[in-house]
């Protein structure tokens, strides 16, 4: 099984919706539609053309993760849409991994010297996965005033790219 990694644009939207809604409902249980997530039938504006960017991961064609980072300001930018299929997450694939050293990579290469991110209590293996990586657990009224705000998050993390 080879993993490949890429920017996506619109044209895998639907590939995107499904492995997304599907974790978020099935997976979790969190009541987030389509509706809560107008980005993803927009992904080329809202990320690629705001300065960030979105990516997939592939094994043998199949869409098995995302994640994506929205530019909010000039040095800032926002982690969004980071899931792995169940069956292929963990150490041996190591997917999640590969995805975020993508977009950090990403980040130091175009100046966006902070990435923040927003999650939820529930998901504790995204928590314990951001801690592993330096993320900094902050309150909520440490976020940028520009910070994209998700309704359903309430637990929060900041790093520092350039460290």
């Amino acid at each position: 099984m080879k993993l490949q990694i890429h920017p996506i644009g619109n044209s895998y939207s639907e590939q995107a919706i499904d492995l997304i809604l599907t974790i978020q409902q099935k997976e979790f249980n969190v009541p987030l539609t389509i509706h809560d997530q107008p980005d993803l039938l927009e992904i080329e504006s809202f990320y690629t053309e705001a300065g960030g960017n979105f990516w997939g991961a592939f094994i043998e064609g199949e869409l098995v993760g995302t994640i994506a980072l929205l530019k909010f300001d000039k040095r800032e930018g926002a982690i969004r849409k980071m899931f792995v299929k169940k069956d292929f997450r963990g150490i041996e694939l190591n997917i999640a991994q590969e995805l975020l050293e993508i977009l950090l990579s990403f980040c130091r290469e175009n100046g966006i010297d902070n990435v923040y991110l927003g999650t939820i209590t529930i998901l504790k293996a995204a928590q314990r996965f951001y801690e592993r990586n330096n993320f900094e657990k902050i309150e909520k009224e440490k976020l940028p005033a520009q910070f994209p705000l998700m309704g359903s998050d309430d637990i929060f993390y900041h790093l520092n790219t350039t460290l």
